[in-house]
């Protein structure tokens, strides 16, 4: 019977030991990547976004697929133009889960991205799936999918709203 008590203790630490090690990765990913990419989208800082993804990056989005990198010149121009009509952005996403080891974290959420420019607002809203690397010390975004859609329904505010208590940002 104590022999199962010491496992069974060893195990619960080996467990929390892990737990705590993820978290301590997640919250690098937060302060290294998630902090740049949600300040390079409302500061309209189109470098410090495209900073936030490696050299190779597998980018899918409803119009399609990515692999040598174009949608971070769209980005440079997007970001330009928003610059050009005095637009404000917010952005706001949550973590629906998350699964990091020392080299590569896999994250689901939805975002919310408000912009207001020329006097009206308009809010997107969409899921992502994005695969992390630590590349040369440095996380970085590797692949990149999102979609505003999910089962033929168009993603909104009750879909963003309804995890509210894990928002992140």
């Amino acid at each position: 019977m104590r022999s199962i008590i010491l496992l069974l203790i060893l195990f619960s630490s080996v467990i929390t030991s892990a737990q705590s090690n993820m978290e301590e990765i997640q919250n690098e990913i937060d302060r290294t990547v998630w902090r740049q990419f949600k300040a390079a989208f409302e500061n309209l800082d189109a470098e410090l976004l495209n900073h936030t993804y490696g050299n190779e990056v597998l980018r899918v989005t409803p119009a399609g697929i990515d692999t040598k990198s174009s949608f971070k010149a769209r980005n440079i121009e997007r970001f330009q133009m928003l610059k050009g009509k005095s637009a404000k952005v917010e952005l706001d996403f949550w973590f629906e889960s998350r699964h990091s080891n020392s080299n590569t974290s896999y994250e689901v959420g939805y975002f919310r991205i408000s912009t207001q420019m020329e006097g009206k607002t308009s809010v997107n809203y969409g899921q992502f799936h994005i695969v992390l690397k630590k590349i040369s010390g440095h996380w970085k975004i590797t692949q990149d999918w999102d979609t505003t859609h999910i089962n033929g329904l168009e993603i909104g505010s009750k879909e963003f709203e309804r995890n509210g208590e894990n928002r992140l940002y």
